[in-house]
């Protein structure tokens, strides 16, 4: 779990202090780069720590992973320019990787079947708290003492969770493999580069240049010869980064189309929703901040008791109540009225996180239910690669829905982020002026949930077509029963 904060805390805590760092460093033009290098190197890297944690153990890599993300931490604390925090940042990503897969498969690995959804819950709500706080916290060490201790106070709790790991951690025994294990380093390196190619142009297109320009289509173009690379490399090769099984099997095939929608629909609330809530209904950083953060408060409390639905209807049925309630919420979205109340989007992502809690978690307490040990952290990090891929298309698609609406309703050269700061200084503008960009803003995010309610739509077409009536889920030494 304090693993778990680690990565969690890292990706937000940094939000918050950008303008301090940007005043020391300066680097203006590329800071976006401390977000989409971190980013990218826990995306890339999740499939390759998913294999090594089938192979060697998931305790050496777990350690691995704290003290590469404790090393990156230190090096982004004496950071001297622009640059080198964003390299050192991909060096945290790097161990981020290895923490974001292995403790979920730990945890498949250490508790029953029945006792899966209390300790995910509570991995959920370590995440969520964190990712609550992070900018909160980041905010309070830049403004009060300095950026660099938003790197600092990683160690202390990176070597707690060390000592506890190294003393404590006793994994259960593992298969003997039946021959000496092989590293699939060509795989791994074709892994690395298409991810990389691809979250580049998904994280830098309609930002530092056009969709349709020479870069954006170079980076796209150069990630789909690649893809093709690393399916040729991943078929020969005797010990496979990414096996063909993964997309091979039904049940895990459509957990991963409907966890890469989650993490599409995911984008809608958690990227729009505070600009929603500061720039629609002007509220300030911290209210716009719990309105959003409801949905944290719900969506641990039913994945614990998502196992009294499960284990009576099954993993697929509970999965397909779960994102059939979240379609119909985020449907309802665009028929708030205007302005509205802060309750009123407050309540919608409450119960939209409580649906999504019994979506998720069956979803991957079910999968990790359906393979042994050996291919356990494969199947848990291709779960976790699809949901942040599609973190990082919905960034992308999303930002465009959003910029094309406000476009088309106040003319070419209009953006989100202009848009959002100059509705920062309301008392600068004429009512008129006000209520029309507010309007605005108001459909851009209208749009953005019909695209996640797509993406929900999307998840839930998986998983009525592709996922079996009931997974195949092993028999294990427990002697607990199969769904």
């Amino acid at each position: 779990m304090l693993g778990m904060g680690l990565a969690a805390i890292d990706g937000t805590i940094v939000s918050t202090a950008v303008p301090q760092i940007v005043g020391d460093l300066g680097g203006l033009a590329v800071f976006s780069w401390l977000f989409a290098g971190y980013l990218l190197a826990v995306t890339v890297t999740l499939p390759v720590y998913g294999k090594l944690s089938d192979t060697f153990g998931r305790k050496p890599v777990l350690i691995a992973g704290v003290v590469l993300f404790l090393i990156g931490s230190l090096l982004c604390a004496a950071a001297w320019n622009m640059a080198s925090l964003i390299a050192f940042r991909v060096v945290q990503g790097l161990g981020g990787g290895a923490l974001q897969g292995t403790i979920q498969t730990i945890a498949a690995d250490l508790y029953p079947l029945k006792e899966r959804p209390k300790i995910q819950a509570k991995l959920s709500s370590v995440w969520a708290a964190s990712s609550v706080a992070g900018p909160a916290v980041g905010g309070l060490l830049a403004g009060y003492a300095d950026w660099r201790w938003i790197f600092l106070i990683n160690l202390p709790v990176g070597l707690l969770a060390l000592w506890l790991i190294g003393r404590h951690l006793v994994e259960p025994a593992r298969p003997e493999p039946r021959a000496r294990p092989r590293i699939d380093w060509a795989g791994a390196s074709a892994v690395f580069a298409t991810g990389a190619l691809l979250i580049t142009a998904l994280v830098q297109g309609g930002v530092a240049w056009p969709w349709l320009s020479a870069p954006s289509l170079a980076l796209l173009g150069g990630a789909a010869a690649l893809g093709v690379l690393t399916v040729v490399i991943e078929r020969r090769a005797a010990e496979p980064i990414i096996p063909g099984w993964v997309w091979r099997r039904r049940t895990i095939a459509a957990v991963n189309l409907s966890l890469g929608a989650l993490g599409l629909l995911m984008v809608a609330p958690t990227v729009f929703l505070p600009t929603y809530a500061q720039s629609v209904l002007g509220l300030g950083p911290i209210a716009a901040g719990f309105v959003l953060s409801t949905w944290t408060v719900s969506w641990p409390v039913t994945a614990a008791l998502s196992n009294r639905l499960y284990t009576r209807i099954g993993f697929r049925l509970t999965a397909v109540l779960g994102i059939s309630i979240a379609l119909v919420l985020l449907l309802a979205f665009p028929f708030l009225p205007y302005p509205g109340e802060p309750w009123q989007p407050a309540l919608l992502m409450f119960v939209l996180g409580g649906a999504l809690g019994i979506f998720q978690l069956p979803l991957i307490v079910g999968v990790q239910s359906t393979v042994p040990y050996e291919e356990r952290g494969v199947t848990t990090a291709s779960v976790l690669f699809c949901r942040q891929v599609g973190q990082s298309v919905g960034a992308a698609l999303f930002g465009m829905v959003a910029n094309m609406t406000l476009a088309s309703r106040l003319g070419e050269n209009t953006d989100l982020d202009t848009l959002s700061r100059a509705l920062d200084a309301p008392e600068s503008l004429t009512a008129e002026t006000l209520d029309l960009l507010r309007r605005a803003v108001d459909a851009a995010v209208d749009y953005v949930y019909l695209g996640a309610a797509i993406a929900a739509a999307l998840a839930l077409l998986a998983l009525v077509t592709l996922a079996p009536r009931r997974f195949p889920v092993l028999k294990e030494a427990a002697g607990e029963d199969a769904d």
